[in-house]
């Protein structure tokens, strides 16, 4: 067989984007990720070469001066930018999500407020949805929108905002009274626009700093606090409240779909360091590939990246075929997170002591892997989506 994660049937266009990504990850990005992610610096130089590639408007309509590549070709280049720094596919997933947003559930004139600005990285986007005393129970939010004279005042507290500070547009979450009968048709969508930087960022709207993780690094998570922020009716995502729950369950749909994307990339480089120290480390005489138990090892790494990759492919192309896909989104994250964890540990004991050391590049792939495990969404709430979806399916009647 070929190195693994070949997608078949890719066009030509697509085959050209990611070899151009391929290189940039090896020349650009592989080099140097380790020293930043320990240094916990923001990928400046990076993120201006993925602009340069066009990867912030790789999903972005050709009219709105994007690529219009599918969520396969995104999905495909996620990949690939994971394996050479998982955080720096943090930066492009919450941008994209907010374009995303904004391309199906967008009115006409924010469309053209904001894609243009988002395809160059202009404007560079980030969503909101948890809070401090919540995480997956999104209908338990308490940041309100209140109706005024001249529009809304936001008052609330959101946590977990990845690119919080350096984002200049926020697809934010909040409480509405629309009189409806439906917590979930209480809630709406607000685009509030504001300063990258941190502290004060607009009016009523507060960056505290960034949160100290022990992994992900050089991708800023933040806070978002607002008091008494005042917006127009105009910033409603759409233009209609109480649609707000509906249209990011859409945008984590793809979410997951991404950090599924995210999890295989970081899997496949485990398995290429692995594979690559197992054959220069000597034991016994010989390298350590030829023992028995270190081939088996490799091997169950090598088809738990496929099985991954294939799940991921899957999802992607159903959300393009313009099916629902919450449940194949929900198994290929949950896979693709849980094998990423494992095939990550066992490159880890592969390099024995060495991999303990910060010399190595797996012990950074050893504390990534722990965050896919909970980025969008849990392991748990995926069982609870595809549980609850097969249940259904096979009811006996």
């Amino acid at each position: 067989m070929a190195r693994l994660c070949q997608t078949e049937g890719l066009t030509e266009d697509q085959s050209e984007i990611l070899k151009a990504v391929r290189s940039f990850v090896e020349s650009e990005i592989l080099p140097v990720a380790t020293e930043l992610e320990h240094a916990d610096e923001y990928p400046t130089d990076i993120v201006e070469g993925l602009k340069e590639l066009g990867v912030f408007g790789l999903m972005i309509p050709e009219e709105y001066g994007g690529l219009g590549e599918s969520l396969l070709t995104y999905a495909l280049v996620v990949e690939e930018i994971a394996r050479g720094w998982m955080s720096v596919s943090g930066v492009i997933n919450t941008h994209f999500i907010v374009a995303y947003l904004l391309m199906h559930h967008g009115t006409e004139e924010q469309k053209q407020k904001y894609l243009p600005r988002m395809a160059t990285g202009e404007v560079r986007g980030s969503f909101s949805m948890s809070e401090p005393g919540l995480g997956s129970d999104v209908a338990a939010i308490k940041t309100k929108a209140v109706r005024t004279d001249e529009g809304y005042e936001i008052t609330g507290q959101k946590m977990w905002l990845t690119n919080g500070g350096s984002s200049t547009l926020v697809a934010l979450l909040v409480k509405t009274d629309e009189g409806a009968d439906s917590v979930y048709r209480n809630m709406t969508t607000f685009l509030v626009e504001k300063e990258a930087g941190f502290g004060e960022t607009a009016q009523g709207v507060t960056v505290p700093g960034k949160i100290e993780k022990m992994g992900y690094k050089g991708v800023d998570t933040t806070e978002l606090v607002l008091e008494g922020h005042r917006i127009s009716a105009d910033q409603i995502l759409g233009g209609a409240p109480g649609q707000g729950f509906y249209q990011m369950m859409d945008g984590v749909e793809v979410g997951r779909v991404n950090v599924a994307a995210r999890a295989t990339g970081v899997a496949n480089r485990a398995f290429e360091l692995a594979i690559a120290y197992a054959q220069q480390r000597e034991t016994f005489g010989k390298p350590i590939v030829e023992h028995q138990a270190i081939l088996f090892r490799l091997a169950e790494m090598a088809t738990k990246v496929e099985a991954a990759h294939a799940m991921m492919v899957r999802s992607a192309r159903s959300k393009d075929g313009g099916q629902r896909n919450d449940v194949e989104a929900g198994m290929a994250k949950y896979l693709a997170a849980e094998y990423c964890n494992e095939v990550v540990e066992a490159s880890f004991r592969i390099h024995g002591g060495y991999g303990y050391s910060k010399e190595y590049e797996i012990e950074r792939l050893y504390r990534e892997a722990a965050f896919l495990l909970i980025g969008e969404g849990t392991a748990d709430i995926q069982k609870m989506i595809i549980g609850r979806a097969v249940l259904k399916d096979y009811r006996l009647r």
